[in-house]
């Protein structure tokens, strides 16, 4: 399906989703630090941290789905708020939370949400879909007839149906085997080189190598490091490794 074209990969252009100095307290607790985080068109960001470090809190943030205590979220120029029509229009989300009609099948889901964003050639598009997503011979599915991995291929396929302009996506490797990893890697280049902005949460540091321009790593609700994959990776793995050898030789 087309999308907004967008200039290449590279080089310094305007963000379409802008974060400035973002928080999120829970009461007196701080659990996501200030951050600032720019994306443009074409740009993957992936998000990196061990459980508990910030990064589905920061993509729900940067959603709209949770208001940030201090800072402010802005998506193209305005603020952003799933609940306005005009980033509901752009903005394609999966979230870490399954939500399906049960008596749905899995091509009747589709075509729901194809149809309710004005998609031309709905039946069509969706069969592409469904293909795409290794979901065709389970399109007359239920959706608790779905396997884990299949439940979470027809979450992607729902963003992937409709218009979108940003991708927010939180581990969307979760449940899938290694073949539908690679699938979904090859997918996100896809979407990256239609000009789609991509925030990519996941623990999968292969899937951020392949995908990513830069990686953002959290900890305890802060960034302790952000750049190029491969150098903020490297220096990751380095620093393990020292802990390690440090912590074996007492």
């Amino acid at each position: 399906m087309a999308k907004n074209a967008a200039e290449p990969r590279a080089g310094a252009r305007k963000a379409l989703l802008q974060l400035t100095g973002v928080s999120r307290s829970y009461g007196e607790r701080e659990v996501l630090h200030p951050v600032s985080l720019a994306l443009a068109a074409g740009e993957c960001v992936a998000l990196l941290g061990h459980n508990g470090s910030g990064k589905s809190t920061l993509l729900r943030v940067a959603a709209g789905r949770d208001a940030p205590t201090r800072g402010t979220v802005r998506f193209d120029g305005i603020p952003m708020d799933e609940n306005d029509p005009r980033i509901r229009a752009r903005v394609a989300v999966v979230g870490d939370t399954v939500a399906c009609y049960p008596d749905l099948t899995v091509r009747e889901h589709l075509l729901l949400v194809a149809v309710a964003h004005g998609v031309a050639d709905s039946y069509e598009w969706v069969q592409q879909v469904l293909a795409d997503r290794m979901l065709a011979e389970r399109a007359d599915a239920l959706p608790s007839a779905l396997s884990s991995g299949q439940m979470q291929a027809l979450l992607l396929a729902c963003a992937l149906v409709r218009p979108r302009d940003l991708l927010l996506l939180d581990e969307p490797e979760q449940r899938l085997d290694p073949d539908a990893r690679r699938h979904l890697a090859d997918l996100l280049k896809a979407e990256l080189a239609d000009g789609v902005a991509v925030l990519l949460v996941t623990h999968h540091t292969d899937l951020a190598l392949d995908v990513a321009d830069r990686v953002v790593v959290l900890e305890d609700g802060r960034v302790l490091a952000q750049g190029a994959p491969r150098k903020v990776l490297a220096a990751e793995f380095a620093a393990r490794a020292a802990a390690a050898g440090s912590a074996g030789a007492r």
